[in-house]
């Protein structure tokens, strides 16, 4: 189980936001849904992918819950309704889909992400009615989902085994807390003098923090104990605040000014690399050998990490993710399926057409795996092989109805009355 805030978005019960047209229903549609589907199977039989019998599990969700697969336990948020004034928890046994417990959550808030950690579920949410921004977390045993404790803020988890709480509202100074995931006790705790600093940790597990204040200083803690390790002032030069500051990989980016550039520095040293004049940069990802920006006019450019020099740009894609030397970008679409492709990470050539699937999550062993209605009826799953540049559908869910999902090697559908299915994926 991967050890991040997993934020599955809604599990919608109910149709499309845009339902694929469907021709007139006429009497020989069910045989032709039929063939069709058991053409599939019999081309996917013969590859020698689907051994008989199939494992479905039905657990009760309600309309807008969230569905989460950890190790043996199927874990569902469920929201308010009429007869449950307040947000629930229940947590029920993969195999079977048995209940193991339910429990209420506390307070007035809606409730979005789950952190397993140490023996414990740490669901993060925010208070119904304030900033968004502003979260809590809830301490839950996983064996019983009896209450342990409560904080504000949401968690990270650290490389040293703690959790780091952050704050993550901008009307307040940002405020930081290490905390032993067992009981909530705090092991080292920082507030920012000033409003407007922001803190982003390095690494998948925190091992360091940066700290960015945009009028001032840059600084680099250590996660463990707080302290600071380097600082330096980032500002561009003639002063002026920095529009925001980002870690990517070992480098630390700078983005201020006008015109808008974007500055590197190494991480251990805050030493200056490169300047790269650019546009209104939204955000920067680590593709690899290259840095992709996306721009606030929407598209994509490319920008070598070593140099700074722009290889390439373009307004067809919205993003990209970076796997064995190349990308597998997005076209830029509106619609919860999106048509991807890989490219070329060096040049933006595009090398492969994978289809059109949602994507949710990348697998704790490594597989991409999506899902698109079969428009015949039921599920495709699909594994996206971004090296190899092919899609292999590794199943096919006739009984599948309602939005489906793909998370940690299983696929969730919303099923009618007030349940939840979910299959695992073939491997």
């Amino acid at each position: 189980m991967s050890g991040s805030v997993i934020d599955l978005g809604e599990l919608r019960h109910g149709p499309e936001s845009e339902p694929s047209p469907r021709p007139p229903r006429a009497s020989g549609r069910p045989l032709r849904c039929a063939l069709v589907l058991l053409l599939v199977l019999a081309t996917l039989a013969a590859a020698g992918a689907l051994p008989p019998g199939r494992a479905v599990v039905t657990v009760p969700a309600q309309a807008g819950a969230d569905v989460l697969v950890d190790d043996d336990l199927v874990l569902v948020i469920n929201p308010v309704t009429t007869q449950a004034p307040q947000w629930r928890l229940a947590a029920f046994r993969l195999s079977d889909g048995e209940p193991v417990w339910d429990v209420p959550l506390p307070g007035q808030a809606r409730y979005w992400g789950i952190l397993p950690k140490s023996g414990m579920l740490l669901v993060t949410g925010h208070e119904i009615g304030a900033d968004p921004r502003v979260s809590l977390t809830v301490a839950l045993d996983r064996a019983t989902g009896a209450y342990r404790w409560q904080q504000p803020d949401s968690p990270i988890e650290m490389a040293d085994g703690n959790l780091l709480l952050q704050s993550n509202g901008e009307e307040e100074p940002v405020r930081l807390r290490s905390v032993d995931p067992c009981c909530g006790t705090v092991r080292w705790q920082l507030t920012a003098p000033t409003v407007g600093v922001n803190a982003q940790t390095i690494g998948e597990k925190a091992e360091r923090l940066l700290l960015t204040d945009v009028s001032g200083p840059v600084e680099v803690r250590d996660a463990r104990t707080g302290a600071v390790l380097v600082r330096a002032d980032l500002r561009p030069p003639g002063g002026g605040p920095l529009t925001y500051v980002q870690v990517v990989g070992d480098l630390v980016l700078s983005v201020g000014g006008e015109p808008k550039t974007i500055t590197a520095y190494g991480l251990d040293r805050l030493d200056r690399r490169w300047s790269t004049t650019v546009g209104e940069v939204d955000i920067v990802q680590d593709c690899g050998s290259v840095l992709c920006l996306q721009t606030s006019a929407g598209g994509l450019w490319a920008v070598d990490s070593a140099t700074g020099e722009v290889r390439w740009r373009s307004d067809r894609w919205s993003w990209a993710w970076p796997s064995g030397g190349r990308l597998m970008a997005s076209v830029r679409s509106s619609d919860p399926a999106r048509q991807f492709f890989v490219i070329d990470a060096r040049t933006g050539q595009e090398l492969a057409d994978l289809g059109r699937w949602e994507l949710y999550q990348l697998d704790t062993n490594g597989r991409l795996v999506g899902v698109r209605a079969h428009p015949d009826g039921g599920v495709l799953v699909g594994e996206l092989d971004v090296h190899a540049g092919r899609t292999r559908i590794v199943d096919v869910l006739p009984k599948a109805t309602g939005t489906c999902q793909a998370i940690t090697g299983h696929v969730v559908c919303a099923g009618s009355g007030g349940s939840s299915q979910i299959w695992q994926v073939r491997d």
